[in-house]
């Protein structure tokens, strides 16, 4: 059996190849592979909260806007101070759909302005507020 090498045969090859694979990066994407990203509102703190380094708050966001299936529905809260996100986080291991977290300010938390930052599903900033020293 002999291949047909001529250049109008290659030429018609590559175009079915190419024709096959647009077809394929065409297709709708399989429920499987569909993502959804669920960005909870923070609720608290606001701006007019001020906390103190040592004491436990509660953080809260909003559950209402909830898609029928969260990709990721394990939490983490993180301290954002300026433009540096905390490398460990203040609370982790609970279920975004709760809806709220008691968190406890550490010890070493240099009093300053911060954001809570909610990680899960995605990532998400709450106002800024003041962080007390421990009196």
């Amino acid at each position: 059996m002999s291949v047909n090498t001529s250049p109008r045969a290659l030429l018609t090859s590559c175009f079915v190849l190419l024709t096959l694979l647009s077809c394929a990066l065409c297709a709708p994407l399989s429920a499987v592979m569909r993502r959804d990203v669920w960005v909870p509102t923070i609720t608290s703190p606001t701006s007019d909260s001020t906390w103190t380094v040592g004491k436990s708050f509660l953080v809260t966001w909003d559950t209402s806007s909830k898609p029928a299936q969260v990709t990721n529905p394990n939490g983490e809260i993180y301290l954002r101070l300026g433009d540096e996100t905390q490398s460990s986080p203040i609370a982790s291991g609970f279920a975004l759909t709760d809806g709220q977290i008691e968190v406890t300010i550490p010890s070493d938390t240099t009093p300053d302005q911060y954001r809570v930052v909610l990680f899960g599903d995605s990532g998400n900033w709450s106002d800024q507020f003041p962080i007390d020293a421990a009196s």
